[in-house]
């Protein structure tokens, strides 16, 4: 069934709303995908504050020439869907690499970052990068590492006196 002009009308403003919030959009074609695998993706996404939306590519052309982001949605092949993230860039860009590495019928396209096209690769690559947390878990160890290590050595004189002195007792 066709859609009527008021209801492309809602999506073109749903479409334009999203856009304005987003951090990241990423394209992915869903072609063969079951839907109970579509919504368990979203699922995932909802979890992640990211969001995914299948719209015609006529619809999306409107939008993103209206918003000037350049890119010719024609040129994407297959069924596509937007994940935008709300939140951040990694989370949505995880998610849905993590997802097609289950499900081999998504495929990553492609998407925009700062208001730029980025690759498919650059996507992947973003999606395998740690997270926020990952990042700052690491620095705090690295920085406590030393104090740590210091804390052991001087433990270690304190224990090598004590066994000196209860050896002397005897």
């Amino acid at each position: 069934m066709a859609l009527t002009k008021t209801q492309k009308q809602k999506i073109l403003e749903d479409l334009k709303e999203k856009i304005a919030r987003q951090k990241a959009i990423i394209f992915v074609n869903f072609s063969g995908l079951k839907v109970k695998d579509l919504f368990d993706l979203r699922k995932r996404l909802k979890n992640v504050n990211s969001e995914l939306k299948v719209s015609k590519k006529t619809l999306l052309a409107l939008v993103f020439k209206e918003k000037k982001l350049k890119i010719d949605i024609e040129e994407l092949k297959g069924e596509i869907a937007l994940i935008f993230g709300f939140q951040n860039e990694t989370s949505p860009a995880k998610t849905a690499y993590q997802f097609s590495q289950e499900n081999k019928n998504l495929k990553i396209l492609g998407g925009f970052s700062e208001n730029k096209f980025v690759e498919p690769e650059k996507i992947i690559e973003l999606a395998k990068l740690p997270t926020r947390e990952e990042l700052l878990a690491r620095l705090i160890s690295s920085v406590s590492a030393p104090v740590s290590n210091f804390i052991n050595v001087l433990e270690g004189n304190i224990k090598g006196l004590i066994y000196i002195l209860s050896k002397a007792k005897m």
